[in-house]
């Protein structure tokens, strides 16, 4: 399938300027024609707060404001210009445990590093034709974190598919 990348915003977050410059080179090969860069979280929010974006590439381990802070801030703050915002997580830190944090901060998608234009490309076409319903409960907001049905059976276990589910209001 042909994919027209043309009309993607995308913002690219990390403190190293050759990660970045790496990440929106092969975006800007892919098609996508406005990239956004920011050296650090708190760069990143003016940016989102001035240009409505369709997905943000965030560096976990940045100095000020971790990738997770913002996603955290990107998903709950009131003032956020988009909670339902795709964050695709770009870190070399991929243990379990790392993965889980990211994945309960209310991340989409999950890159290692170090990243291959095919990886970029898997996580823009894994965003745009697998779109993941939100979940709003008492300690989280996010996109759905089930990869798979079945295995929780936890206090807070939803009873249906359905329940406490949001759809994003460019979706609806």
């Amino acid at each position: 399938m042909s994919y027209h990348f043309d009309r993607l915003k995308i913002v690219v977050v990390d403190d190293n300027k050759h990660m970045r410059m790496l990440v929106s080179t092969v975006l800007d090969a892919l098609g996508v024609k406005t990239i956004y860069e920011a050296g650090s979280g708190e760069d990143a929010w003016k940016i989102l707060s001035l240009n409505p974006c369709d997905i943000i590439f965030v560096d976990w381990v940045m100095s000020g404001m971790s990738g997770i802070e913002l996603t955290e801030r990107i998903r709950n703050a009131p003032d956020s210009p988009n909670p339902f915002l795709p964050i695709v997580m770009l870190t070399g830190h991929t243990s379990v445990e790392r993965v889980n944090l990211a994945r309960d901060a209310g991340v989409t998608e999950f890159l290692a590093k170090p990243v291959s234009a095919k990886a970029i490309l898997n996580r823009l076409v894994s965003v745009i034709e697998h779109p993941r319903p939100y979940v709003r409960t008492k300690s989280y907001f996010g996109p759905c974190r089930r990869r798979r049905e079945g295995g929780y059976q936890g206090p807070e276990r939803r009873r249906s598919e359905n329940e406490n589910r949001t759809i994003p209001a460019t979706a609806a």
